[in-house]
């Protein structure tokens, strides 16, 4: 019987850590934007590098 009692104390303290962690979630602005990053995958981003080499050569034509 002493088993059932540590049982329901655990379900319930892990049932109220889970309602914080919704509604801190939710406060947080976590579930504002749901499509925006499924299609972020999609974006065709350019590396650093090929940022620094576009920059650069740009600079050289503005020096021209």
């Amino acid at each position: 019987m002493n088993m059932v009692f540590v049982l329901v104390l655990l379900s319930l303290s892990l049932a109220g850590v889970s309602l914080w962690a919704i509604f801190w979630a939710i406060n947080k602005g976590q579930f504002d934007d749901l499509d925006s990053p499924a299609y972020s995958i999609l974006d065709d981003d350019e590396t650093k590098a090929e940022k620094v080499s576009l920059e650069d050569s740009k600079d050289q034509e503005n020096k021209s």
